[in-house]
């Protein structure tokens, strides 16, 4: 008599959840009882509860629900394996709503991965559309969403490629430019299809620069957006001459020139709405690099209220630019939006009364009722020669895009003693940092000391997406391990990035900034005059009730409108 068969499968689906997890992974009886108290006061899953608490890893439940459902756990995903054709007939809205993806198909079986066992009637819709029988494979969420992600990435490469490849006789001619970006037709060469419809695609997903990246054996493009760059094509190498010469058109540069760097500027129209795009294109071993940066004029918010400044710095702030003479510092790294804040500062104060003028490289935007002058050092319109033309101008207000060097830096300090109000940008750390800088280029201390009205020093963090955010109590090791202070954070929740259509699985849409606001009093000028450490002048303006960069992050953090990660990322203690 042949000995009784006992299936594994069979017999794990009998066992309650709680008994395979207390079996299979770390977690004891005491935590268990705590969860199915929860569960048993709010109601909800028991995975997830045991995930809230960080009792379990997501994957230590999955493979637990594996194993009491029959279902096998799948630890990666190969996409290299997925065919993008399997996924025609899935749109990527559905694939990402119910975190599903098909990863095998043979002449009776679709093997799919899923993050949700209990999702039937998703595994129902997947039978309907294959017309065969289904087989889920259980995953982390996180794993199934970045493979759906790049698996639809690859149908759009495939579909823009195939595009290009069967039209290949026409890119290198018909480089005429179109008035409106959508009024291009399908009779535009593929080129003029491709650029149009890149910088679009930049604008639409509110893009700050277009990358197109040469390579040894491919052509990449990526899109910086909200701080971050990101992949979005890898169109033929063999097309990257053509793209290259009809951008370089577009901004009036030299087409035949490959050998040196060229800077050039685009005006186009997307709906009626007119765009600045600025164009750098350097040489490189594998043919030019181009980035476009995009000042879409329409989108640009010139009110303090709106790039993220709270009510007390904003009354700090009108009081320093509504006085008469004097120098104010925005001070910060490349990209951190200074020239943004400093216009918001003009748009407050500008009226018939003022007459206004700045210098600045580039005029990022255009402001009505103020003169700007567009810096040109190649033919000796330097920020100092342009300072010092417009002094001759009778200003009352002067803003200086850069201070670079001890030339401008007294030019500008002189203007503010003689009766102007000066707004400009410097590199530095953080506010203290920027009267030792100014000393450091040999500007006497005490014209610093007796021009410098305040400094603000600022950055730009990534806001959480409110359409996915996820509140929690953050743990001390979690805090710590980020080099924060748990104190601040006890009973109080924080929001962390989850990923949404909303904002294309980043769990972050759109920045704001952060900052911090240095006045300069008696005590503060006098240590300017002693040339004393940046370190020593922060330590007396936290003193007088100066809040630091990191400490006005973490006041957002407590919003619920940043991350903890975003915050230590961004700024430095």
């Amino acid at each position: 008599m042949s000995e009784p068969v006992t299936d594994s499968k069979v017999l794990s689906r009998e066992l309650k959840i709680g008994q395979i997890l207390l079996s299979h992974t770390s977690l004891t009886e005491a935590q268990l009882i705590e969860a199915l108290t929860i569960q048993k006061e709010k109601g909800g899953r028991l995975g997830e509860i045991l995930i809230q608490k960080k009792f379990l890893q997501p994957h230590e439940i999955l493979v637990a629900l594996g194993l009491q459902l029959g279902i096998p756990f799948l630890k990666e995903i190969d996409i290299n394996h997925i065919n993008p054709e399997w996924v025609a007939e899935i749109p990527i809205a559905y694939a990402r709503q119910h975190e599903v993806l098909p990863i095998a198909i043979d002449d009776y079986l679709v093997t799919v991965a899923i993050s949700d066992p209990y999702n039937l009637q998703c595994l129902d819709d997947l039978r309907v559309i294959f017309q065969k029988e289904v087989r889920p494979v259980l995953t982390e969420s996180r794993l199934v969403t970045d493979a759906i992600n790049r698996v639809y990435e690859r149908v759009k490469q495939n579909i823009m490629s195939d595009d290009m490849e069967q039209n290949s006789e026409e890119y290198q001619y018909d480089l005429e430019e179109t008035v409106d970006l959508l009024e291009s037709s399908e009779d535009d060469a593929p080129i003029i299809r491709f650029v149009n419809n890149l910088l679009f695609r930049a604008i639409k997903d509110r893009a700050s620069d277009i990358h197109i990246e040469p390579y040894d054996k491919e052509l990449v493009v990526r899109f910086r957006k909200d701080g971050v760059l990101y992949d979005v094509a890898r169109p033929p190498k063999g097309l990257h001459a053509g793209i290259s010469s009809r951008i370089k058109l577009m901004g009036e540069l030299d087409i035949a020139e490959k050998r040196l760097p060229q800077d050039g500027r685009l005006n186009i129209k997307i709906g009626g709405k007119d765009v600045d795009l600025r164009l750098s294109v350097i040489p490189t071993g594998h043919g030019e690099r181009l980035v476009l940066r995009i000042l879409d004029k329409s989108s640009v918010k010139l009110d303090l209220i709106d790039l993220g400044f709270d009510e007390n710095s904003i009354n700090t702030i009108n009081q320093l630019i509504h006085k008469k003479h004097g120098i104010m510092l925005v001070t910060g790294p490349t990209g951190s939006g200074k020239t943004t804040t400093l216009y918001a500062c003009l748009t407050r104060i500008n009226s018939i009364e003022r007459n206004i003028i700045t210098v600045e490289d580039p005029i990022e935007y255009d402001l009505k009722g103020v003169a700007q002058i567009q810096a040109n050092p190649k033919i000796g319109l330097t920020f100092a020669s342009g300072l010092r033309a417009i002094l001759r101008q009778d200003p009352d207000v002067i803003m200086v895009g850069e201070i670079r060097d001890k030339e401008t830096a007294e030019i500008a300090i002189q203007a503010s003693l003689t009766g102007h109000l000066v707004f400009a940008t410097i590199h530095t750390n953080d506010a203290p940092g920027a009267t030792t800088r100014l000393i450091d280029m040999g500007v006497e201390p005490f014209l610093v000391s007796s021009s410098l009205l305040a400094v603000l020093a600022q950055r730009l963090m990534r806001k959480i997406c409110l359409n996915c955010r996820e509140m929690y109590h953050p743990t001390e090791v979690e805090l710590r391990n980020l080099g924060l202070d748990h104190t601040l954070f006890v009973g109080k929740q924080i929001a962390r990035a989850k990923g949404c259509i909303e904002c294309n699985q980043t769990g972050y849409r759109g920045r704001m900034v952060v900052h911090e606001l240095m006045p300069i009093d008696d005590d503060i000028r006098a240590l300017i005059m002693e040339k004393s450490d940046s370190s020593v002048i922060k330590r007396e303006a936290v003193k007088k009730g100066m809040v630091s960069l990191r400490q006005n992050g973490i006041l957002r953090v407590l919003e619920g409108v940043t991350t903890a990660v975003e915050l230590v990322s961004v700024t430095q203690e």
